[in-house]
């Protein structure tokens, strides 16, 4: 017996966070490419750092893709993001303000009180 619930929304907006040079345009652009061979339309908007090769983990060196996929005529890339991927902790504190929960699916808690992410951002799912 499945009991997984499925919620269908018209979009989501997606955004792809990592260190400059660790492919967040690649994975954004292939990721794009896939919804729109399946029909949904999309918006893109890549965002790259202001230091191209800053120090890996570094704040100023966070590199991103954001893409609004969906079922119905998108304009925009997306105002609210519903799905943040961060490839390391540096992607993620560059965007915890806009988050209001952070699920971490195995990573340990040393990596976020290393960069003081406050725990009431984020929790630990199994």
């Amino acid at each position: 017996m499945n009991t997984n619930k499925t919620n269908e929304v018209e979009s989501v907006v997606i955004r792809f966070v990592g260190d400059s040079g660790d492919g967040m345009q690649l994975t954004g652009s292939q990721f794009t490419d896939t919804a729109a061979m399946l029909g949904n339309d999309i918006a893109t908007f890549p965002n790259y750092p202001a230091e191209i090769r800053a120090p890996q983990g570094s704040l100023y060196g966070v590199s991103g893709f954001q893409v609004q996929i969906g079922s119905v005529e998108i304009n925009t890339p997306g105002d609210e993001l519903d799905l943040l991927v961060a490839m390391n902790p540096a992607g993620l504190k560059t965007n915890q303000a806009i988050l209001s929960l952070l699920i971490v699916i195995r990573l340990t808690q040393k990596i976020f009180k290393k960069l003081d992410i406050p725990p009431i951002l984020w929790k630990m799912a199994v």
